[in-house]
């Protein structure tokens, strides 16, 4: 968030949503508390370094990285906060001081630090467990918010589909050796990821509609939420109509799949060094816009997920229970999480990073694969348009070949020191000036491959290109 926004957060003063603790060498006792008030009711801002009436101290510089080092490894301790609950914890400047800013979002399930249970009023947190009747009604409340934690009684665990509850488990050990989902059968672990609940209303327990989306056969998805689909299109000579369609219905982890299929038939990648790694420039991005459409869904909301390839464009809408509306900024908003259930385990298995990476993300690498910005449009339906641009479709050019791949390499060593357009263009043995520029030279100044000499004056003829790797 931008530091203007950020201070007149702090100008406003503490309320409900707005928390400070003065944290300078260490973290406050009850800070925990009000993390947990916060998951529990509506969300807000904390802040470290701050004093209760507002004035900044700072955090001592010296003990900055162990305060947001125990405050990450407390909330994954089930001991101090229960179901655990990942939040960054970012460093701000301010008048000379550095202080903390954690945002932290309403969660979908009910949360207990160190085994109460505290809600958040315009006072500041109180705990709430011994009261019976504001138990009961958090947990209702969390169950009517969020459409992820329907339970459906009737759902039976044999119409889960097994084979992925063994993928799941395959892939959290790869990523993290000793998860606890590798050991667990699978209701433990649906119970594990919060899919499994008591129905407040009967007292029983069952399948969340969050577990039956993940897990599900088609069949059980469509008795549970008939009119659930997901339309993948491809649009370019049949404007009316389409090219190329795929009707998905089936859970999410599947249609994630086909998803990444669909945008692979359709798009071209482009070659990309990231640091010493070459990255797909077209999987970071439609990784993180199709997470976002699966996951960030308001799943009662009747209109049909889309995902539509044009020849200049993909444009995804997905139905939305608002929080704003309008074009959102990357550089100054606050993600909040429709299905934050859903969520998590796609980050458990490694499909997505922390709440709000993917809106930064797909503006970080849009901008290196087509030289465009991408718009983010919150509203009823909420909108995400990626912008392509000609060169990007089979029909304009051809994928990466072995030999796109030696000419970068000859390029990067012989660009040790500064060479000119020519230069570069000889030693690649390309005639066409216009094709080397759009094939090779503008992609690798765009994926920081090439540097210029003269920055501020890009089309200079004295202009050399440069490589510091």
């Amino acid at each position: 968030m931008k530091l203007e926004s950020l201070k007149k957060i702090i100008s406003s003063g503490e309320s409900i949503t707005i928390e400070f603790k003065e944290s300078q060498k260490k973290l406050n006792k009850d800070v925990y508390e009000s993390v947990c008030a916060f998951l529990n009711r509506h969300g807000g801002h904390l802040f470290l370094g701050v004093k209760d009436n507002g004035d900044i101290v700072g955090v001592d510089k010296d003990f900055v990285n162990q305060i947001k080092k125990d405050f990450v490894a407390s909330l994954n301790n089930h001991q101090i906060l229960n179901p655990t609950f990942y939040l960054a914890v970012e460093d701000v400047e301010v008048d000379g001081k550095t202080i903390l800013y954690i945002n932290i979002p309403e969660s979908s399930q009910v949360h207990r630090c160190k085994g109460k249970i505290f809600d958040r009023n315009e006072d500041g947190d109180f705990d709430i467990t011994s009261n019976t009747n504001l138990v009961s009604e958090l947990y209702m409340r969390k169950q009517a918010t969020y459409t992820e934690n329907r339970v459906f009684l009737y759902a039976d665990m044999g119409e889960l589909e097994d084979e992925l509850f063994t993928k799941v488990r395959k892939t959290v050990g790869n990523l993290r050796p000793g998860h606890p989902w590798v050991s667990m059968d699978n209701i433990d672990l649906l119970k594990s990821a919060g899919m499994y609940l008591k129905d407040q209303s009967t007292g029983k327990q069952g399948i969340t509609l969050a577990g039956i989306l993940i897990f599900g056969s088609e069949l059980m998805i469509q008795t549970a939420l008939p009119h659930y689909r997901t339309d993948a299109i491809m649009r370019r000579e049949n404007l009316d109509r389409y090219d190329d369609r795929d009707d998905i219905r089936v859970n999410l982890l599947r249609s994630y799949e086909r998803l990444m299929q669909f945008i692979a038939k359709h798009l071209n990648d482009k070659f990309y060094l990231e640091g010493d790694q070459r990255v797909s420039l077209r999987d970071k991005i439609f990784r993180e816009a199709i997470s976002n459409l699966l996951i960030h869904r308001e799943f009662s909301n009747p209109f049909p997920a889309k995902l539509v390839v044009e020849k200049d464009r993909v444009y995804i809408e997905n139905g939305n229970k608002p929080h704003g509306n309008g074009m959102i900024d990357p550089d100054n908003f606050s993600p909040y999480p429709k299905n934050p259930k859903i969520a998590k385990f796609f980050k458990e298995i490694g499909w997505v990073d922390e709440l709000g990476s993917g809106v930064r993300n797909i503006y970080k690498y849009n901008k290196i694969y087509s030289d465009a910005d991408p718009e983010f449009i919150e509203g009823d339906v909420f909108k995400t348009i990626i912008r392509l641009t000609p060169q990007d479709t089979p029909q304009d050019t051809p994928q990466d070949t072995p030999q796109d791949d030696k000419r970068i390499s000859m390029i990067l060593e012989f660009c040790k020191e500064p060479k000119s357009r020519q230069e570069i263009q000889d030693l690649v043995g390309m005639k066409d000036r216009e094709h080397f520029r759009k094939t090779l030279l503008n992609p690798m100044i765009k994926g920081g491959l090439l540097k210029l000499t003269l920055p501020n004056s890009p089309t200079s003829r004295n202009q050399k290109y440069y490589s510091d790797r």
